[in-house]
């Protein structure tokens, strides 16, 4: 909710405009009205409202007046002047200093809910910008940009931080009260990293104070999917760090589909028998046991409770045994390098990852023997690309293309790369961003908006792609 204060030396004026809008319905609150500018004045400093509807004539500070202390102090309070018929120019001279709007005493009714929509599309788009501004900084590793907008607790001699992420089922407004740590001696931010995710940066005193890991039927009940909860640093230039480690944590939904909070906890030390099991598979030419292998490789991570970061291991481990072995027979195949975001992008679970490594041995114990002609399968191919075309802003697998358009999908990576001279995923992650430049240059649209438009509902990595593609981050890219 947006805090507002009214401010107006008439308690009728304040009566009328506390009655003519409906601020909840627009995500505001009334937290304070003033007959006083001096009351209203240190009320502002110390809560920092949003937004001040103020009268402009008033005994002693004026409602210009409170406007230039606002921005001499940094305050990033936004004003709606309220003025008479005989004040007219008073107004405008304080928009032009800065005022949101203006209206004129009384007010028209009818034209309440207009004006007070205006003002939540208005806030809505601030908040969209300070969000992008936030992550930005927070995931830039340097502390002078991150102090430029991270609102730090100034009473705290020492500062340990610590970072939640926390992927939705349900929108992210269901769980404020959840997170806001009501009653706890610590200071939490909240950051939207994409319509389904948020990141939570807790900021303590004392380590103890972050000592809190939320009730996992409290997650099931309001709606979250999962909690990833990072180490604890006192180097606010490592908050970068504890983001990733928070994700990876939350990311333990790509193997399991329930509803808890994870701890980061690296545990690499138990990928040896998983990475020994594949090497003598490859180098003892056992390619037949393969399907017992994978079977195994799930119970595996699921009875040690193995997460992102080890299936991240995992996979880089077998692509490097994989093309060391067999560099010929795999030749665009997209066995890549990948971190835990593109693993997430491309596969659909670690159950998927683990398919996709068996259909690798299995073309390569069958000789890349192929039950449609070349014609066919070329044709097929074509389709699956129109599809893909059409589709791009929905999620795509490799896995369910391949079914549906009856290619393998270990060959279809071969036909992008030897048709369209790019992987499967570079192909779909240029459409994507293409049309997120599109959205940037001819819209207003929010960033988190046209993540979800261009195909990514998590604007963290959204922001990583595009700033891959593109050089800069898509609120860079929108200012130039």
């Amino acid at each position: 909710m947006y805090k507002v204060m009214i401010v107006d030396d008439e308690s009728w004026a304040i009566r009328g405009i506390q009655n003519a809008f409906d601020w909840e319905k627009y995500g505001f609150e009334i937290t304070g009205q003033f007959t006083s500018a001096y009351k209203a004045w240190e009320a502002m400093c110390t809560q920092q409202p949003d937004l001040v509807f103020t009268d402009i004539r008033m005994p002693d500070i004026s409602g210009l007046d409170l406007m230039k202390r606002a921005k001499a102090q940094g305050l990033n309070t936004e004003f709606v002047i309220v003025s008479g018929y005989g004040e007219f120019e008073y107004a405008q001279e304080a928009i032009r200093y800065g005022a949101l709007d203006y209206f004129l005493k009384p007010l028209d009714v009818d034209m309440a809910d207009t004006f007070i929509a205006k003002l939540a599309t208005h806030f809505s788009r601030r908040s969209a910008t300070r969000n992008h501004l936030l992550l930005d900084a927070l995931t830039s590793g340097d502390e002078t940009e991150i102090r430029r907008f991270l609102p730090l607790p100034a009473s705290m001699d020492v500062c340990y931080y610590q970072v939640f992420a926390v992927y939705l089922r349900s929108d992210i407004k269901d769980i404020r009260k959840l997170l806001s740590l009501e009653g706890r001696n610590i200071t939490a931010v909240e950051v939207e990293a994409g319509s389904r995710k948020l990141l939570v940066v807790r900021m303590a005193e004392h380590l103890s104070g972050l000592e809190w890991t939320p009730d996992e039927g409290v997650l099931t009940e309001t709606g979250i999917q999962s909690v990833g909860i990072s180490s604890i640093t006192s180097q606010l230039q490592q908050v970068s760090k504890l983001i990733k480690e928070a994700d990876l944590s939350a990311s333990h939904i790509f193997l399991e589909q329930t509803a808890e909070a994870v701890h980061y906890e690296p545990k690499f030390h138990l990928m040896k028998p998983c990475i020994d099991g594949l090497y003598t598979i490859i180098h003892g030419n056992s390619l037949d046991d393969m399907d017992v292998y994978i079977t195994g490789l799930q119970a595996y991570f699921r009875n040690h409770h193995l997460g992102m970061g080890e299936v991240v291991y995992l996979w880089n481990q077998s692509v490097g045994m994989l093309i060391n072995a067999y560099a010929e027979e795999l030749r665009d195949m997209e066995l890549e390098f990948l971190n835990y975001s593109e693993i997430k992008e491309r596969f659909e679970d670690f159950a998927s990852l683990c398919s996709f490594l068996n259909d690798v041995l299995t073309v390569i114990r069958q000789g890349r023997s192929r039950s449609l002609q070349e014609g066919d399968i070329l044709s097929c191919f074509n389709r699956m690309v129109a599809y893909i075309d059409r589709n791009f802003e929905q999620k795509l697998y490799l896995k369910d293309l391949s079914v549906q358009f009856f290619i393998n999908q270990v060959y279809c990576c071969q036909l992008f790369k030897n048709n369209l001279g790019r992987t499967f995923s570079e192909y779909v992650a240029e459409l994507r961003i293409r049309k997120a430049r599109e959205l940037l240059k001819q819209t207003d649209l929010s960033i988190e908006q046209i993540a979800v438009k261009s195909g990514y509902v998590d604007y963290y990595y959204f922001n990583k792609v595009f700033k891959k593609h593109c050089g800069m981050t898509p609120t860079k890219f929108r200012k130039s």
